[in-house]
């Protein structure tokens, strides 16, 4: 998937105002393909900005960087020491053994403070990376559901976890690698001076000649490599595709052909990892042609120096070892720069997140709402069009007075502005013209927060999270106690099913509380919506899904969860709002009838004609 902001058409939404908005909070979203290249390093700032908050891990980490660098051109130096003192016929066994005790002594300070690097470094990697999650999770949870409704919560989740590895890599990985190999490169240039100004003049015109070839197949296997992922990737999507719908495919005879097009996917990523195996297999051929081939010339030449009486044995051999380290680590900063570019454009991904602005937001001074609470409100001359919709009004000109404890229906047909009224109540969105109230203060003044919190919603299916059965019930009310949760459950028809689950509360739901059927995952959110104990209930088809006998006990659950409460009602079933106090009819965004069930029956308009559809299709 391209990094392109995933939005829905309006057609591909149910026309009832579920049409998500454009906001200025919207950012563009990518999936979990690899980060793409920045075209600088400027979104790294993000990145370094947060490293900096730990200066005391950072220094150690560079004291680290400089003691293994040291060490490690300490090592050619010693060598040279080694061969020219120990292997004479003048040394005797203390001379040989202080000459590799040095050497020993390096290798144990070599090895030390390339743990330290890695645990200091490795250390900020996570914690850069932890406390970047943070601070975007954090933002996501201000931003308004609309957010979620244009920009895949999948593809987010693929920023929260693919683009910060990609940052951990950088920050604990490659900038260490980058300063290393720069000091080591640095630091190997000038000890090759030291050693034969005139070898390391021909070593300096060499070692391009020998990382050209290695950045050309580099480039070629990085590319090769990220489409065998693809290939792989693809593997894996099968594969789940087809075990996800086995039913479907021995339903249908389909087995021979599901393996064929198995056959084709493995095929094609055999194919392209055949390509990567001949690109490495020639990049080591030349590589190890070159980098011999250097060091042979280069010792030829030494040997002839060495001849001649111009240098040591001891210094050839360092300077074939240190040449060595120079190439490498300046090949390897070639390979560097463009993970940094990659970091650059996963942290570039991520700060989208991160500065996108909500919409809905608490003004500077928010109203309080009056205290107690009484659960009243008001819409008057309400005209809504979502942004992404704006040539459409999805209310218009939309009156209402709600008194408190007052049930009212809404119904009407698809696209008719039913869910937006509950979208609007729960100010998701703020109307163009209009105001709505709640207990006589506007919504717009108020905090959103406040506002929410005396609302409880039961959604036309019961969303479950990834916990055990008291977490989910107590969601509307996270202090509750045991004895008040079971309360709420015995009220909600949900006690005894409950009661039977291996571990009581404590028993684990699954993903989206896939332990438990339809019916009893509504009555669980009856029954947190009990335990948030609101002045205002909306009720979002909470039984539309519903079996006869699930939907019986579920509107058993219901008729006690709405006595004392203000409660609005969506419901395509109208049997179930018969009872209600006053029913609202509602047709492209007006309302064209309220009353009583028997009063608007009785009228002969779009209610009427709604119920004989319904009660027809029913008596049939």
């Amino acid at each position: 998937m391209q990094g392109e902001l995933q939005k829905r058409e309006p057609s591909d939404v149910p026309a009832d105002a579920e049409v998500p908005a454009a906001m200025p909070e919207t950012a563009a979203v990518v999936g979990d393909a690899p980060a793409p290249k920045a075209r600088s390093l400027g979104p790294l700032r993000m990145v370094f900005g947060t490293a900096v908050q730990y200066p005391r891990e950072i220094a150690f980490a560079l004291l680290a960087l400089f003691i293994t660098s040291a060490a490690t051109l300490a090592i050619p130096w010693r060598f040279k020491v080694i061969i020219d003192e120990a292997f004479t016929g003048a040394a005797n066994a203390d001379d040989i053994a202080h000459a590799f005790q040095y050497l020993l002594m390096i290798v144990v300070i070599l090895g030390l403070g390339t743990a330290l690097r890695f645990y200091f470094v490795s250390w900020l990697g996570e914690r850069v990376v932890a406390d970047i999650r943070l601070k975007v999770q954090a933002n996501l949870l201000r931003l308004s559901p609309g957010f979620y409704e244009v920009n895949s919560p999948k593809e987010i989740s693929s920023r929260m976890t693919s683009d910060t590895a990609v940052i951990e890599n950088v920050v604990g990985t490659t900038v260490s690698v980058a300063l290393r190999n720069s000091l080591t490169a640095i630091g190997g240039i000038g000890l090759l001076v030291y050693l034969a100004p005139s070898l390391t003049l021909g070593l300096l015109i060499g070692i391009p000649l020998v990382i050209a070839p290695i950045v050309f197949f580099g480039r070629k296997i990085r590319a090769v490599s990220r489409t065998s992922q693809d290939r792989i990737a693809d593997v894996g999507a099968y594969v789940t595709e087809v075990l996800s719908a086995m039913k479907i495919v021995q339903s249908f005879g389909q087995e021979r052909r599901e393996s064929e097009r198995f056959a084709g996917v493995v095929e094609g990523t055999f194919e392209t990892a055949r390509r990567r195996i001949l690109l490495r297999a020639a990049m080591t051929s030349v590589v190890i042609l070159l980098v011999f081939g250097g060091v042979v010339l280069v010792m030829w030449r030494g040997a002839l120096a060495v001849a001649d009486g111009l240098i040591s044995g001891g210094t050839i051999a360092a300077f074939v070892l240190t040449g060595g380290l120079v190439a490498g680590a300046l090949g390897s900063l070639t390979e560097v720069y463009g993970d940094l570019l990659r970091g650059a454009g996963a942290a570039s991904r991520l700060a989208e997140l991160l500065e996108s602005k909500p919409e809905i937001a608490a003004p500077a001074r928010p109203e309080r709402l009056p205290e107690p609470a009484r659960g009243s409100l008001s819409f008057r001359n309400v005209t809504f069009r979502y942004p992404a919709r704006p040539e459409t009004a999805a209310l218009k000109d939309f009156t209402l007075e709600i008194e408190p404890g007052e049930t009212i229906a809404i119904v009407g047909p698809s696209g008719a502005g039913k869910s937006t009224i509950f979208q609007l109540v729960e100010r998701f969105y703020d109307p163009q013209a209009g105001t709505i109230r709640l207990d006589g203060v506007p919504l717009t003044s108020a905090d959103p927060a406040e506002i929410r919190s005396r609302i409880a919603l039961v959604p036309q299916e019961g969303v479950l999270f990834s916990a055990n059965a008291r977490d989910n019930l107590r969601y509307g009310k996270w202090d509750a106690t045991d004895a008040q949760i079971w309360d709420a459950a015995r009220a909600a028809n949900a006690e005894s099913f409950l009661r039977k689950l291996p571990n009581g509360l404590d028993t684990y739901l699954g993903e989206g509380g896939t332990q438990l059927s339809g019916g009893q995952q509504q009555r669980v959110a009856i029954a947190r919506a009990l335990l948030r104990d609101a002045p205002i209930l909306l009720l979002d088809e909470a039984t539309s899904a519903l079996d006869a006998e699930s939907e019986q006990l579920v509107q058993q659950a219901l008729d006690g969860l709405m006595q004392g409460r203000t409660t609005l009602v969506i419901a395509h079933r109208l049997a179930t709002v018969r009872a209600a106090d006053r029913i609202v009819v509602l047709d492209d965004g007006r309302i064209v009838e309220q009353g009583t069930h028997e009063a608007l029956s009785k009228a002969g308009g779009l209610y009427a004609r709604l119920a004989r559809l319904q009660f027809a299709n029913a008596a049939a």
